[in-house]
């Protein structure tokens, strides 16, 4: 905590700002460290006097975080907001803790100014304790005092009455009567610890309930820090590998991982190796530490309630030899998970979910995260990252006892939280799936990833142009989330440029599903004028940089064990020879066949490979910006201005061929709409009845 200082309230930035938007700024300021909440975690909340939209009269309104925002990234829509008058009512309806869970459906009932934002499940603290301001925050060192053992004696000593404790519970309007009835019996407190849970605290104003909040997470970790001991996880064991021995060795087990981990559904890798991880999982005490669970009831569903401990000593094994170690090992996790459910599961409770592991944990190499999405994967490694700061605390002071296991049960299989899932959108048809696109950063590129990332695919961009790859990667990752989207450097005419794309994918995203093949160029000269030069940039682009992509994707596609899909962006070229442009025409000809081959050496192993033709794609294209628009024009004895409307006139149908119909066509074919289709050809070139396919 003493290393980097906590985020600080700025007057300036707030002078003249209302208290609901007050509260938001409280709320980003908080959320903005993942030391004080974790990513979707923790409440604020303020009781503001409003005019009612029925009567005119003032009336207090509690303004609280929605169900499933983030404190961190929400905006002012992200609040929920209740008559607090009615939902202090809802006393009368509530019929014990056998009967809580029915109290849900009162809130909408409590609506204020038809805000269709639902509540939180948190929100009865953030009503019955009589205070104005109050932030719950799941702060590390915090925590490490609600999963200590005796957490409840070292809070007094601690804090002595300042603080006060509430055994476990699960959140809900129970909770939220222990917290009025004890802040009403000790009007002298500042604030709670949730056992097992975290902190809610108070304050007459937005701004000292803030600072109420910093200074007491300050205040545990300075005595935390003063009163632990050396190594709590014991002496390190296991050293890391040095970073890029680290990330090599990632590139190589992700994939294979990835294979055994996406059987019931795809998922998509985040890799952390920041120094609390490896010095965790190099520790002496590390794995046995790691078998008690993670920590706070957020985390269970993003994590389950344990990692998988996968031992290893750097140097004396190979990643594919781990590989097939692991294999076993997630066989018994699921076993094991399975049995839990079994023990555990009530006769209400939802069906099992997924008994794969969320978090991976490799002595000397750190943590891989396998998740349905990249974001969900990250949030989940960052979730662990706390877990370890709050071991570190717990096990300095005390030992460190996470919730029992039954309860840690009711918190991910609750019914409450199994209907928020069942509300949750449909999957997309590309939902944790793995897409390289080669020339990325072109129209063809753009459109093509625009068109995956819509339909739930992450997408690595490759491109030769590292100005024009950081735009686009940056509008893509504005438009879809930074999570979706990373970018590469590559020329695909050079061997090592290509196999470093390859780990990029694996090392960010954990493999591969869809590989489209797109970079290319294009140039036009009578046979007679046309140089070895020019006929040997186009092959090496067209031809071998095909070869190379697909040589390296397939590999990698055949070594998840996944299947796949693999599209080459063609062209009508390819089955049509145009008079002077021999060297292009030939070049897509061969890459055309490769796919054909490709086809038929990946069925057996589930791998399709099918080609996009298309024509004259003018709008948006760096090809025809450059010179081939003046050689093309020139071949055909036209203006180049004319350019276009010449080649909409020769199509069949008449109409321009834009980039996002040939996304449109990768997209299909690289979907489940086309899992039966491989070897094919698909033209999108307004028709051209010389490149019928025959």
């Amino acid at each position: 905590m003493s290393v980097q200082p906590l985020p600080r309230w700025d007057d300036a930035a707030t002078a003249g700002m209302s208290e609901a938007q007050l509260l938001l700024y409280r709320s980003n300021l908080l959320g903005s460290d993942l030391r004080i909440t974790n990513y979707g975690g923790g409440n604020t909340s303020a009781k503001i006097r409003q005019p009612d939209p029925l009567t005119g009269d003032e009336v207090e309104v509690l303004w609280v975080k929605g169900s499933g925002g983030d404190i961190g990234s929400m905006k002012m829509d992200g609040f929920a907001t209740l008559y607090l008058d009615k939902l202090h009512a809802l006393k009368r309806r509530y019929r014990g803790l056998a009967h809580e869970d029915e109290m849900v459906a009162f809130f909408p009932h409590c609506t204020f100014n038809l805000n269709p934002r639902a509540t939180s499940i948190d929100t009865p603290p953030h009503c019955f304790i009589p205070y104005r301001h109050i932030d719950h925050m799941h702060a590390d060192a915090l925590i490490a005092f609600a999963a200590a053992k005796n957490g409840e004696a070292l809070i007094k000593q601690a804090f002595g009455d300042e603080i006060g404790w509430v055994p476990w519970m699960r959140p809900g309007f129970e909770l939220g009567l222990r917290c009025e009835a004890l802040c009403q019996a000790n009007p002298e407190m500042h604030g709670l610890i949730f056992g097992s849970h975290g902190l809610v605290n108070w304050g007459d104003t937005s701004k000292a309930c803030y600072q109420r909040t910093i200074s007491i997470i300050e205040r545990a970790a300075a005595w935390l820090d003063a009163n632990g001991k050396a190594e709590p996880f014991g002496p390190q064991v296991v050293a890391p590998l040095p970073e890029a021995e680290r990330r090599a060795f990632v590139a190589e087990l992700a994939p294979l991982v990835r294979g055994m981990l996406s059987a019931t559904s795809p998922k998509v890798m985040h890799y952390a190796d920041g120094p609390a991880i490896l010095e965790f999982v190099g520790s002496a005490r590390g794995e046995a530490l790691a078998a008690k669970g993670t920590t706070c009831p957020d985390h269970f569903l993003r994590t389950k309630i344990l990692p998988l401990w996968v031992p290893f000593t750097p140097g004396q094994e190979t990643a594919a030899q781990l590989a097939e170690r692991l294999g076993p090992l997630v066989e018994r996790y699921a076993t094991d998970y399975a049995a839990y459910y079994e023990r555990c599961k009530r006769a209400d409770s939802p069906a099992m979910r997924d008994p794969m592991p969320v978090l991976l944990l490799v002595p000397g190499i750190g943590l891989l995260a396998f998740q349905k999405d990249k974001q969900t994967a990250r949030v989940a490694a960052e979730y662990f990252v706390n877990t370890i700061n709050v071991v570190r605390w717990a096990e300095g002071v005390d030992e460190y006892v996470p919730i029992p296991e039954q309860e840690a049960f009711d918190i991910e299989y609750w019914l409450l939280e199994e209907a928020k899932l069942q509300r949750l959108p449909k999957a997309r048809a590309l939902e944790g799936k793995l897409a390289l696109i080669t020339g990325g950063a072109g129209g063809i590129g753009q459109a093509v990833a625009r068109r995956l990332l819509a339909e739930g695919a992450h997408v690595v961009l490759s491109d030769r142009d590292q100005a024009a790859l950081d735009d686009t990667r940056a509008a893509l990752g504005k438009a879809f989330g930074a999570d979706k989207v990373r970018g590469v450097v590559c020329d695909v005419r050079d061997e090592a440029s290509v196999a470093a794309s390859m780990d990029v994918l694996a090392i960010e995203f954990g493999g591969l599903d869809i590989l489209v093949s797109n970079a290319g160029i294009a140039s036009a000269s009578p046979i007679e004028a046309t140089t070895l030069a020019t006929w040997q940039l186009n092959m090496d682009i067209l031809a071998t940089g095909y070869f190379l992509v697909g040589r390296d994707a397939f590999a990698l596609l055949k070594r998840q064990g996944m299947g796949g899909s693999i599209v080459f962006v063609g062209s009508k070229n390819a089955l049509v020879a145009s008079p002077g442009a021999a060297a292009y025409c030939s070049a897509k000809a061969a890459a055309l066949h490769l796919a054909r081959c490709l086809a038929a050496e990946g069925a057996p192993v589930g791998i399709r490979a099918n080609v996009v033709n298309p024509d004259a794609v003018i709008r948006g294209s760096r090809i025809w910006s450059g010179t081939w628009r003046t050689e093309r024009a020139a071949s055909n004895k036209i203006d180049e201005t004319d350019v276009e409307e010449f080649y909409r006139q020769r199509s069949m149908l008449k109409r321009s061929v834009l980039p996002e119909d040939v996304a449109e066509a990768v997209y299909f074919l690289a979907s489940p709409l086309a899992d039966k289709s491989t070897g094919n050809i698909l033209n999108v070139d307004a028709g051209n009845l010389t490149a019928f396919a025959r």
